[in-house]
This record gives C-alpha cells, sequence and structure tokens, in this order.
C-alpha cells in the first residue's frame, strides 16, 4: 500500500474512532470523501500551518459542514494546532473540534459550516474578494493577491436553494478561480436522493457558465488530481467537480443512509477497520503518514516565503500601493468626526435617502467598503456612486449586481468579510430580510461585521400592503445574538447608526424608512449609545415616551399636546436597544429612571420587544397584526400611530402610575 493511500485511510479511520467515541457524528462523509480531502490538502492546497492566517493562502470551505471531523483529521495530519487529544475531545464543551466548523475556534477553519449550502455562499464571496482585491492591488510581475478557492459540498447543499442562488451569480461573474468538489454519493438522511434529487447536476451547471468535470471514482487519487489540475487551467469561468463517491465506504453501512448521520457501532467499525487492513492502535496516525503529511506541509511554507519575498519587492516598487494594501487588509478605521457634512442635515427625509449621503461621504475615506443589494439599490440608495459595478469585465467595481437573490446575496457577502480585506454591506427591503436571515444568524454566530441595510422599514411602505409591510421582522432580528439593529429616526441617527456598524467588530443591521423624516435637534453621536434623551422637561417627568424611527416623531407631537395641559414629558429615542442594553445600569437609570412608571412604547413594528421598558404601568402602540394596503397616512391611523392616541395612551398610563402609587401608600399604613 502506497503512503498515499495509508493517509486517505487514516482520515478514515481516526474520523470514524472519533465520532464513535463522542458517540455523535456523521462518519458516511468521512470516509467517503477523504480522498478528495487528501488530495487538495497534499497536492493543491497553497497554506501555512505555522501562519494559518497568511493574507494569500488559498481558502478551503466544508460546505458540508457536517464532515467536521473530515476537516480535523486533514487540519491534524497536515501541521495545524489540532492535537490528538483535540481529535479524541470530537464534539464536547469547549473543545477546538466542535460538531460542525466554528470560525474563530480553530485554526484552518475558513468560515462556520453547517447550515447547508451557506458554505458554499461564502466561498463565492471569498472568490470575488480575491478577484476583487487582484485587480486593485496586483502590477505586472507582482501577483500579490494570487490564490484559489475550493469548497467541497455535498447533494444537501446543491438542493437548498441558496445553492442554486449561488452558483449562479458565480457563473455569471465568471469567477475562475472558485473550484466546487462536489461529493456526489446519492444519500441523505432520508435515504436516496433518487427520490428528492435527479436533475442533470453536469447540465444545470454547465448551463450556469461553470465548467464541468468528472471524476467516476473519488478513490483514485490520479484521476482526481487531472481533474484539480484541469480546473486550476480554466480561469474563464467556476468549476465544479462532480467526484462519485460511496458514503461510508468500506464499512458494513457503506452506500445507506445508516452511516450518513450517527456513529457506526463498535462491531461495524472493526469490520470497517479490518476492510481497510488497520491494525494500529486507537487514535493513531501511523509514523509514515506523519512523516510523509509534515513533509508536503513544510514544504508548502516556501510559498509563503517566496510570497513574502514578492511583497518586499512590490513594496519598493510601489510604496504607495503596498501601504494601501497593507490597510485594506488590517482594516480601515477613519476619523468619523473628520469627515465634512457627515452629520449635516437641515430638512425632511426619509431615512433612506440620509443612508444614501452617509455611504456616499464615508466610502470616500473607506475604499475597502463592497457594497451591493438584491436587485434593489435604487430604492435602498445603497449605491457606491462613480465607483462601477463589478463584473467580468471590471474587477475594479465596487458595486455588486446580486441580482434577486437574497439569501445568497447574504451568504456571500460573508465570504467577501471573512476573507479579508473589504467591507461587506448589502440591501434590499426590510420585509425580504426573512430570506437573509440564516445568512445574517451565520454573520452574528462567527461575530464578523458585515453591515445589512434594510430599508421600507414599516407599514409605512403604505400601498403595497401586508406582504412588503414589514411586522415581525425587527423583533426576529433583535432576537439574534451579537447583531445590532439600529432603527434611526433621522439623517443624524442614521450617521450614527453607521459609525458603530463600522466601528466593531458584531455585524449591524440598519432599518431605514421610506417616507420622510423630521431632523430633530440632538440628534447624533448620541446615538451610539444606544437609547439616550431627546427632549426633556423641568424636574421629574410624568412620563416617558419611547419611540424609535418614524415614530419619533409622534412621541414629539405628543409631547407637544400633553405638555400644552401641564404635563411634564420626556421624550427617549432607542435607535439600538442592543447599544442600550451595554451601556452602565447608572446610565440606564439617568435614561428610564425607574422611579418614573408612566411610559409609553411607540414602534411601528411587533410589540413583543417592548414590554420590558414598559413596566407594569405602561402602555405600547406596536402592531398585532399584519398591516393593510393604504396611503400611509391612513395606514398609520388606521393603527393608531397617531400623536394624539400616544398623548391618550400617556394619559391612561399616568392613571395606572398614579392608582399604583395610591396602592402602595395604603398598603404602607
Amino acid at each position: 500500500m502506497s503512503v498515499q493511500q495509508k493517509s486517505v485511510d487514516t482520515i478514515r479511520i481516526i474520523s470514524s474512532e472519533a465520532i464513535q467515541k463522542a458517540n455523535s457524528g456523521h462518519p458516511g462523509i468521512c470516509i467517503g470523501a477523504a480522498p478528495i480531502g487528501y488530495e487538495l490538502f497534499a497536492e493543491f492546497l497553497k497554506f501555512s500551518y505555522k501562519n494559518p492566517k497568511w493574507d494569500n493562502r488559498d481558502r478551503f470551505v466544508l460546505s458540508a459542514g457536517h464532515g467536521s471531523m473530515l476537516l480535523y483529521s486533514l487540519l491534524h495530519m497536515f501541521g495545524f494546532n489540532v492535537s490528538m487529544d483535540d481529535i479524541m475531545n470530537f464534539r464536547q464543551l469547549g473543545s477546538k473540534t466542535p460538531g460542525h466548523p466554528e470560525y474563530g475556534r480553530t485554526d484552518g477553519v475558513e468560515t462556520s459550516t453547517g447550515p447547508l449550502g451557506q458554505g458554499l455562499g461564502n466561498a463565492v464571496g471569498m472568490a470575488l474578494a480575491e478577484a476583487h482585491l487582484a485587480a486593485r492591488f496586483n502590477r505586472a510581475g507582482y501577483p500579490v493577491v494570487d490564490h484559489f478557492t475550493y469548497c467541497l459540498c455535498g447533494d444537501g447543499c446543491l438542493e437548498e436553494g441558496i445553492g442554486y442562488e449561488a452558483c449562479s451569480f458565480a457563473g455569471t461573474q465568471k469567477l475562475g478561480k472558485l473550484i466546487l468538489l462536489y461529493d456526489c454519493n446519492k444519500i441523505t438522511i432520508e435515504g436516496s436522493t433518487d427520490s428528492t434529487f435527479t436533475e442533470d447536476i453536469p447540465t444545470r451547471f454547465a448551463a450556469q457558465g461553470w465548467q464541468v468535470l468528472r471524476v467516476d471514482d473519488a478513490n483514485n487519487l490520479l484521476t482526481l488530481r487531472a481533474a484539480i489540475k484541469k480546473a486550476q487551467s480554466d480561469l474563464t469561468r467556476p468549476t465544479i467537480i462532480i467526484c462519485r463517491t460511496v458514503i461510508g465506504y468500506g464499512s458494513p453501512l457503506a452506500d445507506s443512509a445508516d452511516v450518513h448521520g450517527a456513529p457506526m457501532g463498535e462491531e461495524n467499525l472493526a469490520k470497517t477497520k479490518e476492510f481497510f487492513g488497520w491494525t494500529e492502535e486507537p487514535f493513531t496516525v501511523p509514523a509514515d503518514v506523519k512523516e510523509h503529511c509534515m513533509k508536503l506541509a513544510d514544504e508548502k511554507l516556501e510559498a509563503e516565503k517566496q510570497w513574502n519575498e514578492l511583497f518586499a519587492k512590490y513594496e519598493a516598487a510601489f510604496p504607495e500601493l503596498a501601504a494601501q494594501y497593507k490597510l485594506f487588509m488590517k482594516g480601515i478605521e477613519p476619523d468619523f468626526k473628520n469627515i465634512k457634512g457627515l452629520f449635516d442635515f437641515d430638512k425632511a427625509e426619509a431615512t433612506r435617502t440620509s443612508g444614501g449621503k452617509v455611504l456616499a461621504k464615508i466610502s470616500e475615506v473607506m475604499p475597502n467598503i463592497i457594497s451591493g443589494s438584491a436587485d434593489l439599490a435604487p430604492s435602498t440608495k445603497t449605491e457606491l456612486k462613480d465607483t462601477g459595478y463589478f463584473t467580468p469585465e471590471n474587477r475594479l467595481g465596487r458595486n455588486v449586481h446580486y441580482g434577486i437573490r437574497e439569501h445568497a446575496m447574504a451568504a456571500i457577502c460573508n465570504g467577501i468579510q471573512l476573507h479579508g480585506g473589504l467591507q461587506a454591506l448589502c440591501s434590499t427591503f426590510f420585509s425580504f430580510a426573512d430570506y437573509m436571515k440564516a445568512g445574517i444568524r451565520m454573520s452574528a454566530l462567527m461575530n464578523i461585521p458585515v453591515i445589512y441595510v434594510m430599508t421600507h422599514d414599516s407599514i409605512g411602505v403604505g400601498e403595497d400592503g401586508p406582504t412588503h409591510q414589514p411586522m415581525e421582522q425587527l423583533i426576529g432580528l433583535r432576537s439574534i445574538p451579537n447583531l445590532k439593529v439600529f432603527r434611526p429616526c433621522d439623517g443624524r441617527e442614521t450617521a450614527a447608526a453607521y459609525i458603530s456598524a463600522l466601528t466593531q467588530s458584531s455585524p449591524t443591521a440598519i432599518i431605514l424608512s421610506r417616507q420622510n423624516l423630521p431632523q430633530y435637534e440632538g440628534t447624533g453621536l448620541k446615538a451610539l449609545l444606544g437609547g439616550y434623551v431627546l427632549s426633556d422637561c423641568e424636574g421629574t417627568p410624568d412620563v416617558i415616551l419611547i419611540g424609535t424611527g418614524s415614530e419619533i416623531e409622534l412621541c414629539m407631537g405628543a409631547k407637544e399636546l400633553l405638555s400644552a395641559k401641564g404635563r411634564k414629558v420626556r421624550v427617549v429615542s432607542m435607535p439600538c436597544m442592543e447599544e442600550f442594553e451595554k451601556q452602565t445600569a447608572e446610565y440606564k437609570e439617568s435614561v428610564l429612571p425607574r422611579s418614573v412608571k408612566a411610559r409609553v412604547c411607540v414602534e411601528a413594528a411587533s410589540h413583543f420587544a417592548w414590554y420590558k421598558y414598559c413596566g407594569d404601568c405602561g402602555e405600547v402602540i406596536a402592531m398585532h397584526t399584519f398591516g393593510v394596503s393604504a396611503p400611509a397616512k391612513q395606514v398609520f391611523e388606521y393603527f393608531g400611530f397617531t400623536k394624539e392616541n400616544v398623548a391618550e395612551k400617556a394619559e391612561l398610563s399616568m392613571q395606572k402610575a398614579e392608582a399604583e402609587k395610591q396602592e402602595m401608600l395604603k398598603q404602607s399604613k
């Protein structure tokens, strides 16, 4: 047996052993796709195990994230900081080897994967980033950005709609440095794909503009090698290599769903070892295999050395360009306070319009921003003017036509962000954020600062009706850990939302109006606190009105009505609950003193988020149903979003607060 084949079998066995020890995992793909993983790492993948974040490394994305143990075995054998103890702690609390790959936890893991198809979208984004940065920074004889993106997917990734969206986009954009290795075993959890997935994959990908290659038996390393070489040679289009594999190859459960998502059992594992002639002690990488893999890994270090030498010459020849490259890769952090006119707003306008102005000013000092939309840039106001569109003919374009592909757009933006060097931003109508939820959740889980701009933010959309009027979307996004949700009330709060998004590591959703909104005195950087006193009164308030976005106008109008009656009213703007909750207890008490029980919370969206702020005596004016189709003013009036109703609810809340006060006095006696 050759050391190459022995290496493949080592991957199979230690992966299966780890899964068996954990009593949890997916052995089928680890065994069946082991030759693909080995051949890629051994012969093609450009990496530095001593510097896993080296800029010009090839990216490898395991889109079929349930095959995580395959990746961990490869990382261990090729020198990355994944020990055999880590392998033995597979799927255990706090280990480097969680059930699905997690970005930031394990060296060599480029992205978190598991929800099928997300990794494929990430890979497309990485390939896009490579193409853009190469066009921006490479010069003749100095290919400082020059690498491939490889992605291993399974049948499930291609069944998901995101797979079709992402691959269609990649083909249209002719991302020739994207190579998709399709682990075609024709088995899913419920059994054969004959019941669900019988389409002609080669024809599908050819129609999408891909080079299509086949490997009829993925156990044949020479055939795999030839296919990957051919894929690398065509840079005019992405390539899919359809690799026919047998799930759980060599095990008694081979070619069945029984080996997909559960350990094989000790008896079947023993028979699998017998099939491969395996006689090593458990969790052992044979000495000749370890020597072989580490020799290859050490040889790959030369690529980084050569790149460092190339970059030194590049820096001497193009010092300004090299400095800019370093800045891109480090991340650009401008002094926002010195951006002229960033907070200059003096007339009523939609916050989507304000957002477009803010983005235009920021993008001038942040040339690393890449903006795109799901065919809605004219409406979301997110097109970066005079920067062009990213196309096969213009890789320098800073705008991206994602097409009507919200699901893929979010995942692609995650890939752009993960690649490094670029700031990803995408936009759509807020009601369509549901199509993006999986990608938004993944950016939050990875804690990467993708910016999501969502316009047409409420029932203010009006005539388009309930299909286009977001109601539950705000509470949905607010429920995602690590995600900041900003709903600004005017231009200056919108500018603050962008500053927050661009100065923190977490992702941000900026929710903007279609309809015109007033500009207010006192807004601006205070919005970075998440919530603040926008308009106050003398002494202790009788009632506090809390709102976001367009409903601040109602709160301010209600304050006028109540003040005319001698009521002392405080108006609090709460553009970002997540940021407000980060503030000190003292600050939060200064904004929302517990002693003031009378409160009204106003937001033209789901009511669920507001009860923690309104208290027992408070009132919430929010949505409890879907919207209706009518002019916006009528829709707001129909659902009680008027200054008069806010004032009425304030009076009711004050009555309740007084009644509670009297009851407490009565009880104290």
